[in-house]
């Protein structure tokens, strides 16, 4: 693997190194950038529902994308019951995300395949750092009291300090609802910074937990106040809310992205999380992202899935391109 260096001469994860230059330095909150932004719901899930028939890929073409998907993975675990083995063989997985037959029938042995990132606790950051060694794959820790978030600010800052010092190269956040709910958007605005300035290096995701906030324009509102505080990139959910990622919130989430994109000339990354389970979930996202987007944004330094269980049914859809027909499930190693 080709790996790339900072000024000092440190390797930087692979998926990084692309935008190590371009961080998202972040501005004063301005208002006028999203104060009165109507969002037209119906038109927004009109949109998104007219992708799978507008844009159907197949055989040879779905393989590729399938593929592709993969690597923007943030092969993840999150669960109370989490162990270092446990995270050591999520490990394995990242570094050889498929099976090796698979990989020998689809012809790209020489590709190098693996996933975006393995995202775990802070606590659990360690023995990722230690499993991915060499790799060239980011270690992406959830922190500030994920998912609910509801601790004091300097213990949460805090936290991202602790796992930023245990290895970790991406800090997922999650912000307080409560401040997007009252539209107190300066007090999100310096919330969201003082998180940014507490990562560091590390490159910082902005959970917002769409879920809870109740209309898509707060969405919009919450997305811009995020990337204006220092955000690399707006994710929809913990994965932990009632409803996670959809594609009308993430519809809105891009178009944000693009407009302080225009405004600033920023690229900002986004990672929809929570609730994907099947391969064609990967299709209709990366659809959306080139349409909306264009093809930068089907890199791994400016679009992740939040999901784990979903490489299990890529893997699977992969085989049946290989050998026509479907492997059962003991086939595929656990992700």
């Amino acid at each position: 693997m080709n790996v790339k260096h900072d000024e000092q001469g440190h390797a930087l994860p692979a998926t990084l190194a692309t935008r190590a230059s371009g961080r998202n330095r972040g501005m004063a909150l301005d208002l006028s950038m999203f104060e009165g932004h109507a969002v037209n719901r119906s038109a927004t899930e009109r949109r998104t529902a007219t992708l799978g028939g507008r844009r159907s890929v197949k055989k040879a073409h779905q393989a590729a994308w399938l593929v592709n998907a993969i690597r923007l993975v943030d092969l993840t675990t999150l669960s109370g019951d989490d162990t270092a083995g446990k995270v050591r063989r999520l490990c394995a997985k990242a570094r050889r995300p498929l099976a090796d037959r698979i990989v020998e029938g689809l012809g790209i042995a020489d590709m190098g395949l693996t996933v975006g990132a393995v995202c775990v606790y802070p606590t659990m950051v360690p023995h990722a750092v230690e499993a991915l060694d060499g790799s060239g794959i980011p270690v992406a820790s959830v922190a500030t009291g994920f998912p609910a978030g509801l601790m004091p600010l300097d213990l949460r800052l805090r936290e991202i300090e602790w796992a930023v010092a245990q290895g970790a190269d991406e800090i997922d956040i999650v912000i307080t609802r409560e401040h997007v709910l009252r539209q107190d958007w300066q007090a999100l605005h310096n919330e969201i910074r003082a998180m940014r300035e507490a990562c560091g290096e590390a490159h910082m995701k902005a959970i917002l937990a769409t879920g809870d906030l109740q209309t898509l324009r707060n969405v919009y509102a919450a997305s811009m106040v995020a990337m204006q505080a220092g955000a690399d990139f707006i994710k929809t959910s913990t994965g932990k809310e009632g409803v996670n990622a959809t594609l009308p919130v993430s519809l809105v989430m891009i178009r944000a992205l693009r407009d302080y994109g225009a405004a600033t000339g920023t690229r900002i990354g986004f990672k929809p999380a929570g609730g994907m389970k099947q391969a064609k979930e990967a299709l209709g996202w990366q659809i959306l992202m080139k349409e909306e987007l264009g093809r930068p944004w089907l890199e791994p330094d400016l679009f992740r899935f939040g999901a784990s269980s979903m490489l299990g049914d890529i893997e699977r859809q992969l085989e049946h391109h290989v050998t026509g027909r479907y492997a059962a499930s003991h086939r595929h190693a656990a992700s």
